[in-house]
């Protein structure tokens, strides 16, 4: 069986009533990704089960009648050569991707179990080999105070955007979303106070305090705009909105002119 073609932010099927089990699969797996309310984890769910997917296609295995040994089977996989690098997955990548797929299989079986075939009669991913991860520990390389100030006098001197996006992840702690998806209608102030209200996780909205010295970035960067008042807060210099992956190489690359030692390891979560 091949990965579902919906995909996180596409439209459900139409289903007939006599659809096939791989249409009924189609259509479930896209209500499944769209009931997850961060287009973030809609995306990492949607690999995570073509990881699987993809494991059972080369193996031989239907998903829809696969058992408990095979998932123990495929975390096995997974710790020999498993890695999308080819190298042995970490036991957090593992966990997470089992858990991931235990929830599509919870979604399949309650969503169809008054079906006259039900798709699945039973959840493979309820297993005990599933990796226990410390939930304390983070493989995120965090940074000395000496080093966010060089980061942040290399982010100055590329660009008035880039000081105040790296300002900001900086002293307000931001998840990359929460900055990708701001918009300059969002900046206010609350008690004589500047602030952004922001997107966090599962959608919600939080409303965070700028310091002078972020909120004097943002000013700049702004100005240098020409003042506009609607729209992303942060665009690439090409004009376009800022994106993840603009955001993990921008870091890269000024850690690099930082001298960082850990610069290839760095990511907007370290920040």
């Amino acid at each position: 069986m091949l990965l579902p073609a919906a995909t996180a932010t596409g439209a459900a099927a139409t289903v007939a009533p006599m659809a096939t089990a791989a249409t009924r699969v189609e259509q479930l797996t896209g209500a499944w990704l769209r009931s997850k309310r961060s287009i973030h984890t809609q995306r990492s769910y949607h690999r995570d089960l073509g990881d699987w997917l993809a494991w059972c296609a080369g193996t031989g295995t239907d998903p829809l009648r696969s058992t408990m040994s095979d998932v123990d089977t495929w975390i096995t996989a997974q710790r020999r050569n498993g890695g999308r690098s080819g190298r042995p997955a970490a036991e957090s990548s593992i966990a997470r991707r089992v858990s991931a797929i235990a929830s599509w299989y919870t979604y399949l079986q309650r969503n169809t179990a008054d079906d006259p075939q039900p798709l699945v009669t039973r959840n493979p991913a309820r297993t005990d080999a599933r990796p226990r991860v410390d939930p304390d520990y983070s493989p995120t390389i965090g940074l000395a105070r000496p080093e966010v100030d060089r980061l942040q006098r290399q982010a100055d001197a590329d660009s008035a955007t880039t000081g105040a996006l790296i300002r900001l992840l900086v002293t307000d702690g931001l998840r990359v979303g929460s900055a990708i998806s701001a918009r300059i209608e969002d900046l206010g102030t609350d008690r004589g106070h500047r602030v952004l209200d922001v997107i966090v996780k599962r959608g919600h909205r939080r409303r965070v305090a700028i310091p002078p010295t972020v909120g004097r970035a943002v000013d700049a960067m702004l100005a240098e705009r020409g003042d506009p008042t609607s729209g992303p807060l942060f665009l690439t210099p090409s004009g376009r909105p800022i994106y993840q992956l603009y955001v993990y190489r921008l870091i890269r690359r000024l850690a690099h002119l930082a001298e960082i030692p850990t610069a290839d390891q760095l990511s907007p979560h370290s920040l």
